[in-house]
This record gives C-alpha cells, sequence and structure tokens, in this order.
C-alpha cells in the first residue's frame, strides 16, 4: 500500500531533479555575442564621454550596463587593418596588413589583397564552437572569393564588400547604388542603410533567438558620404556648418539602432546570456566627416591618441558588473580570446593571439594591466606604448614621447627631457618592427605625405559650444 506513495515521492524528486537541471544547463549554456562596430565615430562624440551636441542615450545605457573602457584602442587608424586586427585577434601587421586595403598597386598581386586565408577569424572559431554566426553591413576585407564572409566563418552575409556605401538608394548624382548582398533572402533596395543595418540585425537575433549566436553589426555610420535624414538633420538644425550637422545626425541615427538592438535581445528573452561590444574601428577624421575626438589630439589615419583610441565598451548582465570603469589600456585585439572564452572555448597557445581574455578584469579576478605594453605599424608610422609612456616614430622627425596619463592630449613631447627612456623604447619598437613581414598589398603612394601632414595639424581638443562646429587647422603645434 506505500508503493504509490513512494513512487509519488520519487516521481516529485525526480521533476525537481529535472528542473534543477535544466536550471543549470541553462546557466551553462554559452552566450550569445553580438559585436557592433561604428565606422570613423569620433571618441568625443558620445555624451557617456562629454559629448555637448549629440545625446546617445542608447550607447551610454550599454556603457552603464557594463564596463566603459577609457583606454580602449584599436590596432590601426584606418578601417580595413583595424577590422583584420579586431577579426583576428592577431595584430594584423604579423601577417602582412600594413595598409589600407587597395588591389590596384602596380608590383603586388592582388589576389592577396584581403584577410589571409591561413587566418582563422572569431566566426571561424566560435561556428566551430555550435554557433550560427552572421554578419551585418561593412566587410572591407576583400572582394575575391577567398576572403568573403561567407568563406571566413560567417553562415549568413547581409551588407557589401567594400569600404564604403550611399546610405540612400541613389548616389549623389542619382546613380543607383550596387545591390546588397545576402545569402538568406532575396535582395532588396535600402531604404537609409543604417536603419536597414540595424533592421537585418533584428532579424537575425528572432531566427536564431533559440541557438548560440555571434552577430558581428558592422554599421558604415558615420563614415563618408555625409547623408542624414531630413529629420535627423532638423534635430540638430541649431549647427550651422553642413558637414558638421550631417554627422551628429548620422550619429544619432547609428544610437537608435544599437538602441533597437539592445530591445530586440531583451524582448527575446536573452539579455542575461548575450555579450554585447561595441567599438569604433578608428578615432574620427576631423577632416572628412567633422568628427570630434577632444580631448585626445590627431584623427583617423595617423597614430596619435585621436587616431586609435576609441569609444570601446562591454556590456553582459550578471557577468560583468554594471557601471564598470576600466581605466587600464586594452585592446581591440583582445575581444577574440574574450568571447572564446565566454564561449567556453578559450584559446589554444598555439594560436598566437595578441589578445588576452579581459573577463578576470572585469570580474575583479585580476587587478593588474592586462598589457604591459601595445604596438602599432600604420605605413609611415610606428607606435609602442609601455605603461603610460607612448613613443611615435616618423620619418622626417625625432621619435616623439608622451606620457598619456598626464597628458592625455599629447601637448608635450618629453623625448629629450627623458633620453634613456626614448632610446630604449626605440630600440625595443625597432626590433618588433624588423621582425614583421612583408606587407602583402599597399595602398597607394600619395597617402603618405597627407598622412605625414596630419601630424602637424592643429585639432579641437575641447568640446563645441552650442552650434559651434569643431576644426582641424594646418600646422604648428595643437591648441
Amino acid at each position: 500500500m506505500k508503493l504509490p506513495g513512494t513512487f509519488c515521492r520519487f516521481g516529485l524528486g525526480l521533476a525537481v531533479l529535472m528542473a534543477c537541471c535544466g536550471r543549470l544547463e541553462a546557466a551553462a549554456a554559452p552566450p550569445n555575442i553580438i559585436l557592433i562596430v561604428a565606422d570613423d565615430l569620433g571618441y568625443g562624440d558620445v555624451s557617456y564621454q562629454g559629448s555637448s551636441q549629440i545625446q546617445t542615450a542608447n550607447i551610454d545605457a550599454l556603457a552603464r550596463s557594463g564596463a566603459r573602457f577609457t583606454q580602449g584602442y584599436v590596432s590601426a587608424p584606418v578601417c580595413s587593418p583595424s577590422r583584420a586586427g579586431l577579426l583576428t585577434g592577431r595584430n594584423q601587421v604579423r601577417f602582412g596588413y600594413d595598409n589600407n586595403l587597395d588591389d590596384k598597386t602596380p608590383g603586388f598581386d592582388p589576389e592577396f589583397a584581403g584577410l589571409n586565408v591561413n587566418e582563422a577569424t572569431i566566426a571561424d572559431r566560435l561556428q566551430a564552437a555550435g554557433y550560427v554566426t552572421g554578419i551585418i553591413g561593412k566587410w572591407h576585407l576583400g572582394t575575391r572569393l577567398q576572403f568573403h564572409p561567407l568563406n571566413r566563418g560567417f553562415d549568413e552575409f547581409w551588407g557589401f564588400l567594400g569600404g564604403g556605401h550611399s546610405y540612400f538608394p541613389t548616389t549623389a548624382d542619382g546613380k543607383p547604388e550596387p545591390d546588397i548582398e545576402c545569402n538568406y533572402k532575396p535582395s532588396r533596395p535600402i531604404t537609409y542603410i543604417t536603419d536597414d543595418i540595424g533592421e537585418e540585425a533584428l532579424g537575425f537575433i528572432e531566427r536564431h533567438r533559440n541557438r548560440p549566436f555571434f552577430l558581428y553589426v558592422a554599421f558604415n555610420a558615420p563614415h563618408a558620404p555625409m547623408h542624414a535624414t531630413e529629420a535627423d538633420l532638423e534635430r540638430f538644425a541649431f549647427i550651422q556648418d553642413t558637414r558638421r550637422r550631417a554627422y551628429c545626425a548620422m550619429v544619432h541615427r547609428l544610437d537608435v539602432n544599437v538602441g533597437r538592438i539592445v530591445e530586440a535581445v531583451a524582448n527575446a528573452g536573452l539579455a542575461t546570456n548575450t555579450i554585447i561590444a561595441f567599438l569604433s574601428d578608428n578615432g574620427g577624421p576631423v577632416d572628412q566627416n567633422g568628427s570630434l575626438n577632444a580631448p585626445l589630439n590627431g584623427q583617423k589615419g595617423i597614430l596619435l591618441e585621436g587616431g586609435v583610441r576609441v569609444p570601446f565598451l562591454i556590456s553582459w548582465p550578471g557577468r560583468v558588473p554594471a557601471g564598470t570603469e576600466f581605466t587600464h589600456a586594452a585592446s581591440s585585439l583582445d575581444l577574440m580570446p574574450t568571447f572564446l572564452a565566454a564561449a567556453g572555448r578559450p584559446p589554444d597557445p598555439a594560436d598566437d593571439l595578441d589578445g588576452v581574455n579581459l573577463l578576470p578584469y572585469l570580474q575583479g579576478e585580476n587587478a593588474a594591466p592586462p598589457h604591459d605594453t601595445l604596438s602599432w605599424r600604420f605605413t609611415i608610422s610606428a607606435a609602442l606604448r609601455d605603461g603610460d609612456w607612448k613613443l611615435i616614430r616618423l620619418p622626417d622627425r625625432l621619435p616623439m614621447l608622451f606620457n598619456v596619463k598626464t597628458d592625455i592630449s599629447e601637448q608635450h613631447d618629453v623625448a629629450l627631457e627623458n633620453l634613456d627612456r626614448t632610446r630604449d623604447m626605440l630600440h625595443r619598437l625597432g626590433q618588433w618592427d624588423v621582425r614583421l613581414p612583408h606587407p602583402m598589398f599597399l595602398e597607394g603612394a600619395a597617402w603618405k605625405p597627407r598622412q605625414l601632414d596630419l601630424y602637424d595639424a592643429i585639432y579641437p581638443l575641447r568640446q563645441p559650444e552650442g552650434g559651434e562646429a569643431p576644426r582641424l587647422a594646418p600646422g604648428g603645434p595643437a591648441e
């Protein structure tokens, strides 16, 4: 007579055990990962970093929900090599990606103009770990078949292969913009491409909400051409300078779509098991799109802070403490090992990555700086960051040395006041440099003198007031 009761108790216990196991299994499920990259966004053009003209409420909220990096760097000051480093976790100059992408330079084989096929991408590694992978937006890592994103670990692609694209269905002269590539549905004309990228990201999240996914959302905003909607331009009518007004409008629309992505994750019930990282691919090109890197000196294309120090944040509710301000130097190269560790597939030492897993640092397990040094090489220039010191080497002058902790705007070159340090850092930079392989391709030689001139320009170092537009001026020391 006790048998039924025994079975009932056993059944109840089994149900409780299964429920607990289900919760443990859910808790152990690998996180979804969303990597959002802005294009040519200025360091000083998000409101959480002090913008007085652009209120980026959604990016700010994302920063508050996780970790904001005050010294977040990319591995190159221009689009294509920066993305090559970001997606491989290896400093791209180690595999010959020294320049912005160009397949027309005489003497170079265009078949090698793209992301080296021997380099594994984040998508490759996460795909092998069971993730569904997608890219929405800008690729800019090679147009030939061997470089295509669908051959580099991505299951889905909606976007364009080159470095730029019109924001509207037609170009400025009225010609139809080439069709967007898409492998999961019929392609259709764009409306406003920033909104379209946001919409496709939402679709990816909904389609794959029931399995781990990696989504790379590569906005081309606010890269030129300076195309903004009339409604967004009206929002910034108080700014008289037309280029700055269009830029602010484009950043606002970028922020709106970041908010849409975050909201979609929450609506799908995935917020606590989704990592969202946001950064710019390089600093703002002050001379081209009206951006602002204040208080940083320099811009896109050069190795002053304004070229390589960018808005950078990581959010993972419950795993990365909300409101964290991470003050040590970190790199976009760190995202690969961080994502792999979160997915339960930490990289093998044989992968020889340059980045480090940031999670122990963000979760308070390690208080040391993640990097003792960071190194850059880009066309005519090279740089070494060692602790708080940064040395920049150029072909037409003595090396420059700055203490970026006490001189964030790099206004005081102290190389001659610290000759022993200058010699030591110059030696170490040179030793690293000469051991790098030859570039696989070169961009046009006309860019070299232009980049050199950018080191001598005067950059705005404060936030503009009211409708004022930040302006770059040629020559002389910065204000």
